[in-house]
C-alpha cells in the first residue's frame, strides 16, 4: 500500500492488462456480457478469444456492473485499509457505467472516492489509469495533487482505430458521430477517434484494410508529436498478425513514443467492435 493510502479502480472497459493491474494493485469492476444463456463477468470468467469464437452463432449485449458488485468492491477497498479512492472509467459518453459509479460514490460512507470521466475507451482510458497508478505509486503523490494532476491527463490521451466492419458498433448502438454508410460503401473505411466529448467520431477515412491501419499509425504520429514524449498502447481485436505488423511500423515511425503496452482488447470492448480492430493509444507526456 503506498504512504497516502490511496487506491485506484478501473472499470474492465478500460482494457488495462492485468501486469499494469498486479504491478500496481489496481481493483477491476468488470462489465456485463450477457448471452441467451448466461450471463458472464469481463475479464473474470470470459475472455476475448471465447468471446470471438462464439460471436458467428450469438452476438451478446453488455450491460453496466450491477451496482452491488461495485458496493462489494468498495467495502474491499475498505477493509484492505485504504482511505481514498480514484475511479476511472471509460467515457459517459459511450457507456453508463460512470454515472452508475459516481452515483454509488455519492453515497457511499467510509472511503473519499473522486469517479473520473476519462471521456476515452479502451486502451485510450487504460492508458490515463496506468498514468494514475504510476503518479500513486511512483511517485507517492498526494490525493489533492493527484486529482490535479490526472484531470489534466483526460486531453492528452487520445486512440485511434479502425475496424473490418462497422455493423457491430451498429448492433450495439455505440456509432456515436461516425456515419454507418461509410463502412459498406467502395471500402471506404473510418478511423475512429473520442472527442473533447468522449463520443465517437470519424477522424479520417481510408479505402482498404492496409490504409486505414497505416492512418491510424499517422493519426497516432501526429498526435504524439503534439508532445516531447508519449506513451504507446498497441491494441488489436482478434487480429494478431496485423497487430504484430503494426507495432513493428508503429516503433519505426513514431519515434518520440515508446510502446507500453500491447496485446488485445477486453471482451467486452470486442462485442462492440467485432474481430479486426488494430487501434493505437496515445498518451502525451
Amino acid at each position: 500500500m503506498n504512504k497516502n493510502k490511496i487506491a485506484l479502480m478501473v472499470d474492465s472497459g478500460t482494457d488495462v492488462p492485468p501486469n499494469y493491474r498486479k504491478k500496481y494493485d489496481i481493483y477491476w469492476l468488470p462489465l456485463l456480457i450477457n448471452y441467451s444463456d448466461r450471463q458472464y463477468l469481463d475479464g473474470v470468467d470470459i475472455e476475448p478469444a471465447e468471446m470471438y469464437k462464439r460471436l458467428p452463432i450469438e452476438i451478446p449485449k453488455t450491460s453496466l456492473p450491477e451496482r452491488g458488485m461495485v458496493i462489494d468492491i468498495f467495502d474491499r477497498i475498505k477493509a484492505d485499509g485504504y482511505e481514498k479512492l480514484l475511479v476511472v472509467t471509460i467515457s459517459s459518453g459511450l457507456s453508463g457505467t460512470h454515472n452508475m459509479v459516481r452515483l454509488a460514490a455519492e453515497e457511499y460512507e467510509g472511503l473519499e472516492i473522486f469517479v473520473l470521466d476519462s471521456r476515452n475507451i479502451s486502451i485510450g482510458s487504460g492508458l490515463i489509469a496506468i498514468r494514475a497508478a504510476q503518479m500513486i505509486n511512483d511517485e507517492n503523490m498526494s490525493w489533492k495533487e493527484l486529482l490535479l494532476r490526472i484531470k489534466h491527463e483526460i486531453p492528452r490521451a487520445k486512440v485511434f482505430f479502425c475496424l473490418d466492419t462497422l455493423k457491430y458498433l451498429q448492433k450495439g448502438g455505440r456509432i456515436g458521430l461516425v456515419t454507418a454508410m461509410l463502412g459498406t460503401s467502395l471500402s471506404l473505411k473510418p478511423i475512429i477517434s473520442c472527442n473533447p466529448d468522449g463520443v465517437y467520431y470519424t477522424a479520417a477515412k481510408a479505402i482498404g484494410r492496409a490504409r486505414s491501419i497505416q492512418k491510424v499509425i499517422e493519426l497516432a504520429k501526429e498526435f504524439a508529436s503534439q508532445s516531447s514524449r508519449s506513451d504507446l498502447a498497441v491494441m488489436n481485436g482478434c487480429a494478431e498478425a496485423d497487430g504484430i505488423s503494426t507495432l513493428k511500423k508503429a516503433e519505426a515511425l513514431i519515434v518520440n513514443g515508446t510502446v507500453t503496452v500491447t496485446g488485445q482488447i477486453g471482451a467486452a470492448m470486442g462485442v462492440h467492435t467485432g474481430p479486426g480492430l488494430i487501434g493505437i493509444g496515445v498518451l502525451q507526456r
